[in-house]
């Protein structure tokens, strides 16, 4: 087994931390994401939801976050493959993944506005 293979359980979940913490401190756009979670989440308290409504609200919320730090990976990756010289091939892939993160925030808002509308009219 390789080095990296044998790392342990408890191992995996320090870098996954690592790694969280990389993208929250480096991308603007997570931390934007993180705090709309959030204020949507308190409203959903305010407004009283359902148990069913909060795992509507967290599935989209995880969604826009996940392809966002997924974004971010095929970023660092690309520009780490290419040391940051321009390509037109990994230009049209960083604009494919930030169109998965765009695609996940505006269905994540049509949730919103289907849930929290039935609040609020």
């Amino acid at each position: 087994m390789s080095k990296f293979k044998s790392q342990g359980f408890n191992n995996t979940f320090k870098n996954a931390r690592k790694g969280f913490r990389l993208v929250f401190k480096s991308e603007m756009n997570i931390r934007i994401h993180f705090l709309i979670a959030v204020i949507v989440l308190v409203s959903a308290y305010i407004l009283d939801f359902k148990a069913i409504e909060y795992c509507i609200l967290l599935m989209a919320i995880a969604m826009v976050i996940i392809s966002e730090m997924l974004n971010t990976a095929i970023e660092f990756a690309l520009d780490s493959i290419y040391h940051n010289r321009y390509s037109k091939m990994v230009g049209m892939a960083k604009d494919i993944s930030a169109g998965a993160v765009m695609t996940a925030s505006v269905i994540s808002v049509f949730i919103g506005l289907i849930l929290f509308g039935k609040h609020l009219i």
